[in-house]
Order: structure tokens, then C-alpha cells, then sequence
């Protein structure tokens, strides 16, 4: 697949630019957030990627995509949540209770302060399309997204429906989130993360679900096929992409040499960038025939990486 993109996007990757820390003063959040906007240097009406990172990690993180999607067209920010460990939030922090509410409201407030982040980034200001959004995210950065993307679930506290949709998002991307809960989730998991409720009926917005099938969680009684929950219990209008042999890391996403990578395989980091690339180049644009073509040379390959359905 190393060959793919570059034929269907129709030239090589460009320069990117990335600064951070990006401040966005945030009030109701307790404490400013930081993002990291990745740009490519040149380009107009450049569509945007929000990307939630998974548990602990960090604006720093996701090279492998980000620098991907960014030399490709693409700004990418990324926001550090409250859960990450370079913040240090305390365990009595009256915050951590309901971070998974944060972290939605962090996407939230980077698209209604847009200007400002155009405003730090030398150049980008009005090379922005503010209609072309997109969401992805990875492990709890997935359940994050799922939530902006229309999945509901109950208020922990008071057992209130969440509704967080946010309809300026047009696509999304999920990487090895996390599935249902009730009696599929451990008795750990249930206790320790009780928002791990995700109603799927309600994600409606097109959206890839990219899980591998040796994502075995202790958070689960289930096998792999937990992770792919968002794609099967989501109204149509989903696809799947399942990658063989891959773990939670699905081949090192999080990072170039990040010790979290328990199944480094270049090849199928390879195969991400560019099926997800493809995948969204196609949703924001439907007469780009990226995503087609890319499943096709999965389909073509002598020994494929992994497998897409659609429904």
C-alpha cells in the first residue's frame, strides 16, 4: 500500500508546520487548553481532523497519523484532556469524575474558537474550511469522538441522557473504542469507568470504525469483536476496518517507538494513514474517488493486512 496514496491524492506530501502549545482560555474547564495544530504549508479551504487522544497521553502524541493527514491537506489539532499524565491532575481533583464530559466539551471549544487558533499559526488564518470537520480519536480519544459524533449514554450521576452531537462535524474516525456496556463490560470496568455506556443508536454521522482483531481488553468479557460495536449498532451509513493481527495499538499509532506499542508493524501503520485518509477525503468530498480506490488495493494486495464492509 506504500504507493497507494500518493496516486489517488494526485502528488507527494507537502512541508507541515505544527505549533503548540496553542492556549484557548477556558473558564468552565478550571484550567486553559492546550492544543497542537499541524498544518501543511501550503493550500487553501484546508479541510480539519480534531483527535482525541487515548487515557494519559497528550498533544505530543499520534506522529504516524497526524504528520500523515497534515502533509496530505489536512489541519489537525489536537487537544491535551484533563486525564493526561503531563497535567498531573490529582486523584481527589473534583474534576475527574466526569472528564469524559470534558474531553467532549474540549472539541467543542475548539471549534467555536477556530479564529484564535488561525490567529497562532503563522499563515493559516482564511485557509481554513470551516464546513469540511472531522473527528477522530483513539481508545477513550474513540468513546470522546463517539459522543461528538451522536452516541448517547446516561449521566453516571443522575442517569440523565447525554446528548452532545455537534452537527459542524461531518465525519469521524474510530480507533479501537471502547464497545457497549451493561454485562459487557467487566466488573472493573463498570466500576471504575461507569460512563462506559455508549448508546450507538443514535451515531449518525458517517464514521469509520477501525478495530483489530487481536484487541482482546480486560475491560470486556468479550473477545475483539467489543471494539466493533459502534459500527454494528449504529444506524447505516458506517464502515468497518478490521486489521488483522493487530492489537490495541493497531501496528504503533500512538507514537514512533512509543513504549504502549505492543504490535509495531510499519505495514500496518501504513495501511491506517492511508485508508483513513481516504476514508475521509471521500465522506467530506463525495466526488473523490480516495476511498474506493484505497479499498480496492487493500482487496489486492497478495496477503491483505485487514479487511473493509460498509453498511
Amino acid at each position: 500500500m506504500k504507493d497507494l496514496l500518493y496516486s489517488l491524492s494526485g502528488s507527494a506530501p507537502v512541508a507541515v508546520v505544527s505549533v503548540s502549545p496553542v492556549v484557548i482560555a477556558a473558564p468552565e474547564r478550571g484550567q486553559a487548553l492546550h492544543v497542537r495544530v499541524s498544518a501543511p504549508v501550503s493550500g487553501r479551504d484546508l479541510p480539519l481532523i480534531l483527535f482525541s487522544h487515548g487515557n494519559g497521553s497528550s498533544l505530543n502524541g499520534y506522529g504516524p497519523l497526524v504528520q500523515f493527514w497534515a502533509a496530505h491537506g489536512f489541519v489537525v489539532v489536537q487537544p491535551t484532556h484533563l486525564d493526561s499524565r503531563t497535567l498531573g491532575l490529582p486523584p481527589d481533583d473534583a474534576r475527574r469524575p466526569t472528564i469524559w464530559r470534558h474531553r467532549v466539551a474540549d472539541l467543542r471549544h475548539i471549534l467555536d474558537n477556530l479564529a484564535t487558533i488561525e490567529a497562532a499559526v503563522p499563515g493559516l488564518r482564511g485557509r481554513l474550511d470551516h464546513t469540511r470537520v472531522a473527528v477522530a480519536g483513539h481508545s477513550y480519544g474513540g468513546q470522546t469522538a463517539g459522543v461528538l459524533l451522536g452516541a448517547r449514554l446516561p449521566d453516571p450521576v443522575d442517569g440523565q441522557e447525554v446528548n452532545m452531537l455537534d452537527a459542524r462535524v461531518k465525519a469521524g474516525i474510530l480507533l479501537a473504542a471502547p464497545g457497549r456496556g451493561g454485562a459487557d463490560l467487566s466488573p472493573a470496568a463498570a466500576r471504575n469507568h461507569p460512563f462506559l455506556q455508549p448508546d450507538f443508536r443514535y451515531l449518525t454521522t458517517p464514521t469509520l470504525v477501525v478495530v483489530g482483531d487481536h484487541d482482546v481488553s480486560a475491560m470486556s468479557p468479550r473477545g475483539a469483536d467489543w471494539r466493533a460495536d459502534a459500527y454494528w449498532l449504529s444506524p447505516p451509513g458506517k464502515c468497518l476496518l478490521t486489521l488483522f493481527g493487530a492489537e490495541h495499538s493497531l501496528g504503533g499509532i500512538a507514537g514512533y517507538e512509543s513504549r504502549e506499542t505492543t504490535d509495531e508493524s510499519p505495514a500496518r501503520i501504513a495501511a491506517i494513514q492511508q485508508l483513513t485518509w481516504a476514508y475521509l477525503r471521500s465522506t467530506l468530498y463525495p466526488a473523490d474517488p480516495a476511498w474506493s480506490a484505497a479499498c480496492a488495493a487493500l482487496r489486492a494486495q497478495p496477503e491483505p493486512l485487514g479487511q473493509v464492509e460498509c453498511r
